[in-house]
């Protein structure tokens, strides 16, 4: 049985559909690319291309269509046996993440995902790292918002800076248009699954100090100057700005790290914060941080917060996620800020001079660049396997992707790196 070359897993999902949408529109750049689409329910999926048909104007009449559940192991694996790359979007990973990896593995078959949850990615590496390197096939979390901007943008710097470069800040920076702001109000920004993959992570986070420590045993060495966190709430080209609490710092130390332990690169260190549109809305931000931190931990609290998610969200999230004309009218962009050395000069006696900015636009992140770059991610896998490190492995995008061209075709397809030397 030939494989597709892309399966979709959790199709009908919020994340799911929006993949799919985007996988019709890329398909038409790549002649022959074969690709299906994976979930628990046959007439739901049935329904799904019909209806994707209608929006794209494609007829998907004869697209695959396989049934596959997280809680049937066979299913799974049954599934990946039919791909050679599947795109992940069921989440919460942690709940539902790891039969694919362990089937993706036995089966040789490549996966992407959108996860941002640090305790599931990480648990994958330690458990998964070396079969999937045997197997031949690249296991890569974190190939939407978080966390393709910051990993990838950092590499992209890394690449371009022409010197030893010390340490990045990453600041977000999204935006409703003012004509959608109502409307984001009265139905949400947020869909209620990255909220439950939020809460799931939240509450795994005091597990990851003893899981870092069997990944890595040995602690990085100290690289001066030491880039020092910011106040919690701090002011930034006129913005007030709160610590970014996304997995994307997880995600950058892997990436920096495994270029020191394996290429003997200096690692960059990395910050990210995201910026607020005001002290009130920086202040509300604040507060339902704390209470998803605080509720998260505990079983009962962590059940209110997922039955009443527009409540504890302050209204951002909601069951249904924002309107497509919300999500098509929010844009962000994350600055990355660099500092470090001229090539040729002495680290350790002078101090850093140079400087530079990576900016990466896009529209939609959460679930229009998210995709985008899912799907790219996919593909990258397929066509340029021989540009990837190794057999395989487990890996950050900045460690899978570095030397491809998926920021190339990230910048073809509205998902813009730029690179400004100060």
């Amino acid at each position: 049985m030939s494989r597709l070359d892309i399966v979709v897993f959790g199709a009908t999902g919020f994340t799911g559909k929006k993949a799919v949408e985007e996988l019709v529109r890329v398909a038409k750049k790549y002649t022959g690319l074969t690709w299906g689409v994976a979930g628990r329910s046959q007439s739901k999926l049935e329904t799904l291309m019909a209806d994707i048909g209608k929006l794209t104007g494609v007829n998907l009449s004869s697209t695959k269509i396989i049934v596959a559940d997280v809680s049937d192991e066979e299913s799974i694996k049954h599934m990946c046996e039919q791909a050679r790359v599947v795109a992940n979007c069921c989440g919460p990973y942690k709940l539902y993440g790891e039969p694919v990896v362990k089937a993706a593995v036995a089966t040789k078959t490549h996966v992407v995902d959108v996860s941002g949850e640090p305790f599931f990615i990480e648990s994958m590496q330690l458990k998964y790292d070396q079969a999937a390197r045997e197997a031949g096939v690249y296991i890569v979390s974190a190939c939407g918002f978080d966390s393709i901007p910051n990993d990838m943008g950092l590499v992209y710097m890394q690449q371009n800076f022409e010197g030893t470069l010390n340490s990045v800040e990453s600041y977000l920076n999204t935006q409703v248009a003012p004509e959608y702001k109502s409307e984001a109000a009265k139905n949400g920004a947020i869909h209620y699954g990255t909220w439950e993959s939020l809460v799931n992570g939240i509450c795994s986070r005091n597990k990851l100090p003893a899981l870092r420590k069997q990944l890595y045993p040995d602690r990085l060495p100290s690289f001066k100057p030491k880039l020092h966190p910011r106040g919690i709430v701090h002011k930034h080209d006129g913005a007030y700005c709160l610590p970014f609490p996304g997995s994307d710092a997880s995600v950058v130390y892997r990436t920096q790290r495994h270029g020191y332990e394996v290429d003997h690169k200096r690692p960059v260190q990395f910050k990210p914060y995201v910026k607020l549109p005001s002290l009130f809305a920086t202040i509300l931000t604040s507060l339902v941080a704390t209470v998803l931190l605080v509720m998260a931990k505990f079983s009962l609290t962590r059940m209110l917060l997922l039955k009443y998610p527009r409540l504890f969200s302050a209204g951002t999230v909601s069951r249904e996620g924002p309107t497509d004309s919300v999500m098509n009218n929010t844009s962000f962009m994350f600055e990355l800020y660099g500092e470090g050395w001229e090539k040729g000069a002495d680290v350790d006696a002078t101090k850093p001079t140079k400087k530079a900015v990576v900016r990466v636009k896009g529209v939609n992140p959460g679930y229009g660049a998210t995709v985008t770059a899912l799907i790219f991610s996919a593909i990258t896998c397929l066509k340029e396997h021989a540009k990837m490190p190794g057999n395989g492995g487990v890996l950050t995008t900045g460690i899978a992707f570095a030397k491809t061209d998926l920021i190339k075709n990230l910048n073809e397809n509205n998902l813009t790196f730029e690179y400004v030397q100060n």
